[in-house]
Order: structure tokens, then C-alpha cells, then sequence
């Protein structure tokens, strides 16, 4: 009988030349629009979302998104294409930023403390091709709109309000498909360009890809703990590169993203009361006030399992006022957002007073000498960073992206900060100060940090940053400006005596001034260099 040969199956494997190709696997990459699509099939009722009242769950949350994302497409914008944001704290504003993402194209966060002016400069050099505004932060843009050719007419979007010339959003994404858009994300796609604080001329465009992104989100879950049942807490502008601490790691592990629409201690402490929140980002100046405020004793905040101080050095008697008083679950963490990053950790913050810990998961740094070659632990030099959370390059500035680099003995990329540190024998990292923070004086370096930490101790001092102002003999000399705490009675000779006393003769203070308040950034960092400008201006 005549056998019949078996089938051959498909997916048996061939020999000879004639034989087919395997078939591939795909290189398949994990990308935060695709896991928010997952969390919204996957646990779609579960809370995403709460700012200002609006609750919103993760499958409103990734339909919102998938709405901007379908009409952006429908209008010619993804892959390639930037996308400038300017609108208030809001649902819808989380919403739009992230649907952007969701298109594939390139979020332009921009901060609404800046003027019309500032908004379009820098809206016109990323070359937005859209513009989303928020009710009243659009007026002062009407001056400038044609700076921003790129925009076509109807791509003026405004949010809460009706105005000529733009587009109001409700009824432009009312009917909008909620499927997902149909883009392929790359690990090398632009994810958004932060633009860097600056009080005079043009800001640097910093341009963080996905893989970047992704990489800042999965290193400070791990860091930090963020888990599926996380509530953070956002205090800060959501345009921020700071929130981004709080929100990317909350929305990679599907957690709940409570924002802030402003920050104000009494409503901080009442939200993690009622929300339980677990985890929350904040600035030194929010938790002096926070502390000082007369009603903290009377809310529950034992929820707290992570509470982030970052933006500035966090003074030595507020940390202990921190761990004692509103939670031990205390982290520090230290970085450019060009991607640096060090963190401190809980167990270490009082055992490690001043350090601002070891690297981020992920992150190299080093210290280099003036000659730019490596220091030994101990030596002081700038600080430079490596890993996998760095920056693209800045938009536009290739001088400043070469002014920025520097090469170890491996050909390994890594960014300047621009500050002066050192490392202990365990690795640990001391901020010593800003490079041009720090004070020359009759050829001795001062480092304002020093001396604000002395002067922090004192009373009746509430806030204290210290500047350097013109002097005949020395060249420069240490000018402490300090905050008062409410109530407080020390005036300026006795707050200047008590703090030379502790002083090293080279760091003593030349006088004491009281200020109602400092010039901050978006993160409450003081802009010194505006402190410092009256008194060189005609030095």
C-alpha cells in the first residue's frame, strides 16, 4: 500500500534553499500611551484623575485622550509635529497634554506665570503647529499671534471660554472617536520639550524623547515605590518638569493622579486627609508653610508613604520638622532636567545629613576638576551625570548641546550641571552650590549653602537665601536676605550677630536685609540671579 506523506506543517521548520524565511518577532518596546490604553481595559473604574472636583476614571481618562489624539491626526498633526500647552491645572489639561502623546506628536508644556511675549517666543521656537490655552491665559498671547505662523487658523484651541480667532475645545472634540489612534510610537519619537526656568533672554528648549520619558517614569516608581494603589499628589503647575516626578510615575504604574489647581497648605493638608494620599511631590518653600501652618496638627496624614522635596536644598531643621511632625517617609532628590538625577532615601536622610544621596536607578555621576578630568571621592569639582533618562539635545541650540557634554574614558555621554559638589567615601553626594551662586571673596569661595543652613537655624528666620553683592576690598562679600517667621521680633543686627558667631571668619555675612518674599521659579527655586541684579547693576 502506498504511503501518503505527512502535511507539512506551517510552522515546521524548512531545509534547503528553498525554504521560508522564519517568521520574525517583533522588537517589541513597552510605550506610555500603549499602558495607558491597557489600564483603561483593564481596570476601566478605577479613579485616574481628580483636580478641582472632576473625578475622572481610567477609561474616561484614556477616551479624553484618545479624543485630542483622533482630532489632531484628522488635522494633520503627529508624528514630527509640536504641540504647545498653555492652560491651568484641570482634568482637561492632562487630557490634552497627554493626548498629544497619544497622536504621536511632541507636547510643549508652557509655564502661564510667562508673559504673552515670553508664551510666543517660545511656542514659535519649538514651531508649534497647534496651541491649546486655557480661559484668560489666552488675551495676553493676541499680541503675538503673528509670530506663530506655523499655527494655521483653526488650530487655536481655547479651553472654558469663546474668543475670536480660536477654536473652542468642548465642540471641536464633542463626537470625537475614542478608538485608539492608529500610530506607531518610536523609543526615539520627541515626547515633550521642557523649556528651562530663565529670567532673561530665551530659555533652552530640552527635548526628552520616550525612551527618556520612559525611563523617568519606571526609575522613580521603583525608587520611591509607587504601586498600582498609589495616590499622589501633585502641588505643583502641571507644565512643570518637577510634577513630572509625581504624575509620570502615578500614571506608569496606573495609579490615581490627584492635582493640585493651586498650591495652598490648608488645601494640601485637607486632600491627603480625604484622599488617602500616598505619595506627593513638593518644594522646600511648601513644606515651610505647610508646617507653619496653625491648623497642621488636626489632619490625618499617616497615609503618607513617600513625600519628595526636590527644586531646592531642603534646610536641615525643616527635614527634621518633616520626619517628625508630617511624615519619616521622606526623599530628597537632586537633578537637572537636561537628566541628572541622585535620590536620598528614608533610612538615610538623617544618617546622611546634607547629602543628597546616590544615583537614581539607571543614572551615573562623577565629579570633574577644572582640567575636566575625573576626581577622586572627597574632591570637590562640578558634577556631571550619565544614564538612560538623558535628554536628545536642546532644541535648536546645537552650541549649547556641545557646552553641555562631557566624555569619560569610554566615549559615554554625560551632561554638565553646571553645580559644584562632592562625594563621600560611600558614594554619597553633597551640593555644595550653583557654579555662578557661589561667592568669591578676597579669594576665598563661599558657598551660599553653608551659610543659609547656619542662618536657617535661627528663630525668627522662616526662609534665608544669601547672595553675593560688590565690595571695594574684597571683590564680593555674602549678603543674607532673610523671610521672618510671623510674629517674630529679632531684627536685622541681632539675626547678623547671632549668625557670625557660627560662621567661619572667611563666610561671615556683611549684613542682614528683611524681604516679604523671594522671586521664585514654577518649583520655588529663588531666582538669585534677579536678587543679585540691583546691586551690580552699576558696580
Amino acid at each position: 500500500m502506498d504511503a501518503t506523506p505527512p502535511a507539512t506543517s506551517a510552522a515546521a521548520p524548512q531545509d534547503g534553499p528553498e525554504a521560508a524565511a522564519p517568521a520574525a518577532i517583533e522588537d517589541a518596546h513597552v510605550f506610555l500611551p500603549e499602558l495607558w490604553a491597557g489600564f483603561a481595559e483593564f481596570q476601566p473604574r478605577k479613579t485616574a484623575l481628580v483636580c478641582d472636583g472632576v473625578r475622572r476614571d481610567w477609561a474616561g481618562f484614556n477616551a479624553g485622550m484618545n479624543r485630542v489624539a483622533n482630532r489632531l491626526n484628522a488635522a494633520g498633526i503627529g508624528r514630527g509635529d509640536r504641540v504647545a500647552v498653555v492652560m491651568a491645572n484641570s482634568v482637561t489639561m492632562l487630557e490634552v497634554m497627554f493626548g498629544v502623546v497619544k497622536a504621536g506628536a511632541c507636547v510643549v508644556p508652557l509655564s502661564a506665570m510667562l508673559t504673552g511675549e515670553q508664551i510666543a517666543a517660545l511656542a514659535a521656537d519649538a514651531g508649534a503647529r497647534a496651541l491649546f490655552a486655557s480661559a484668560g491665559l489666552h488675551e495676553s498671547l493676541e499680541p503675538h499671534r503673528d509670530r506663530l505662523s506655523g499655527i494655521d487658523a483653526g488650530l487655536w484651541f481655547l479651553h472654558g471660554a469663546t474668543a475670536p480667532g480660536w477654536q473652542a475645545l468642548a465642540p471641536w472634540l464633542d463626537g470625537a472617536p475614542e478608538h485608539e489612534p492608529a500610530v506607531r510610537y518610536d523609543m526615539e519619537d520627541e515626547f515633550n520639550i521642557i523649556y528651562s526656568s530663565g529670567t532673561t533672554g530665551l530659555p533652552k528648549g530640552i527635548v526628552q524623547t520616550h525612551r527618556a520619558r520612559q525611563h523617568f517614569a519606571w526609575s522613580n516608581a521603583l525608587e520611591m515605590r509607587y504601586h498600582r494603589n498609589t495616590v499622589a499628589l501633585a502641588t505643583t503647575p502641571l507644565y512643570s518638569n518637577g510634577t513630572f516626578l509625581t504624575m509620570l510615575p502615578t500614571l506608569f504604574v496606573g495609579g490615581t493622579l490627584v492635582a493640585m489647581p493651586a498650591f495652598d497648605p490648608l488645601a494640601f493638608l485637607q486632600t491627603v486627609a480625604r484622599e488617602k494620599v500616598t505619595h506627593s511631590f513638593m518644594v522646600p518653600t511648601q513644606f515651610i508653610v505647610t508646617l507653619a501652618h496653625p491648623g497642621f496638627d488636626q489632619y490625618d496624614l499617616s497615609s503618607l508613604e513617600a513625600v519628595l522635596s526636590a527644586g531646592s536644598p531642603l534646610r536641615l531643621d525643616t527635614k527634621k520638622a518633616v520626619i517628625e511632625r508630617m511624615t519619616p517617609n521622606l526623599y530628597e532628590i537632586y537633578g537637572i532636567s537636561e537628566g541628572v538625577a541622585t535620590i536620598i532615601r528614608p533610612d538615610m536622610v538623617m544618617r546622611k545629613p546634607g547629602s543628597v544621596g546616590t544615583p537614581v536607578v539607571g543614572y551615573h555621576v562623577a565629579i570633574i576638576g577644572p582640567d575636566d578630568a575625573p576626581l577622586p571621592h572627597g574632591e570637590v569639582g562640578e558634577i556631571v551625570g550619565y544614564g538612560a533618562g538623558m535628554m536628545k539635545r536642546y532644541n535648536r541650540r546645537p552650541d549649547a548641546t556641545a557646552e553641555i557634554v562631557w566624555r569619560d574614558a569610554r566615549g559615554r555621554t554625560y551632561l554638565r550641571t553646571g553645580d559644584i559638589g562632592r562625594m563621600d567615601e560611600d558614594g554619597y553626594l553633597y551640593i555644595l552650590d550653583r557654579k555662578k551662586d557661589m561667592i568669591i571673596s578676597g579669594g576665598f569661595n563661599i558657598f551660599p549653602a553653608d551659610l543659609e543652613q547656619v542662618i536657617g537655624g535661627h528663630p525668627a528666620v522662616m526662609d534665608v537665601t544669601v547672595i553675593g553683592v560688590p565690595h571695594e576690598k574684597w571683590g564680593e562679600t555674602p549678603l543674607a536676605l532673610v523671610i521672618r517667621e510671623t510674629g517674630a521680633a529679632a531684627d536685622e543686627a541681632e539675626i547678623l550677630a547671632w549668625a557670625n558667631e557660627r560662621l567661619g571668619r572667611h563666610q561671615r555675612v556683611s549684613a542682614i536685609a528683611f524681604r516679604d518674599d523671594f522671586p521664585r521659579n514654577a518649583l520655588g527655586k529663588v531666582l538669585k540671579r534677579e536678587l543679585r541684579e540691583p546691586y551690580w547693576r552699576d558696580a
